[in-house]
C-alpha cells in the first residue's frame, strides 16, 4: 500500500471520528480544563453565592459582578488555605498592581465571600 493510500486512509478515519465527537458532545456541557487554576475556577462558578453581612455593607456586589471577578481574576494558590477539609479558602487576584483581590470559601455547596478589596 503506498504512502497516499494510507494518509487517505487516514483522513477519512480522521473525519468520521471528529463528526461522531461533534454529534456526541454536541448537546452536552463539555469543558477542558486541565489546569488547577480553571478547574477551581469553574467549581466556584458552579455553586450558589453567599454573602456575609458585615462585608456587603461596605460595597456593593451582587452575583452577576462576584463571578465576572472570579473569571477575570487569577488564583494565588500559595496565599489560599487547600487543606482544609470543609470549607476551602481560595485568594483571587484581581489586580497586582493595586492588590485588589477576592478571598472565597468553597464549601461544598455555597460559596462564600470572606474578604474583598476592589477600591
Amino acid at each position: 500500500m503506498r504512502v497516499i493510500e494510507r494518509f487517505g486512509y487516514y483522513l477519512g478515519g480522521f473525519s468520521v471520528g471528529i463528526i461522531f465527537l461533534g454529534f456526541v458532545f454536541s448537546g452536552k456541557k463539555t469543558s477542558c480544563n486541565y489546569g488547577p487554576s480553571a478547574r477551581v475556577k469553574n467549581n466556584l462558578l458552579q455553586k450558589k453565592i453567599v454573602y456575609l453581612p458585615n462585608r456587603t455593607n461596605k460595597i456593593f456586589v451582587n452575583d452577576s459582578i462576584v463571578r465576572s471577578l472570579i473569571n477575570a481574576g487569577e488564583i494565588n494558590f500559595s496565599k489560599s488555605n487547600t487543606k482544609k477539609d470543609s470549607c476551602r479558602v481560595y485568594f483571587i487576584d484581581l489586580d497586582l498592581k493595586n492588590n485588589f483581590y477576592l478571598e472565597i470559601a468553597n464549601c461544598s455547596e455555597t460559596i462564600k465571600i470572606i474578604d474583598f478589596k476592589l477600591h
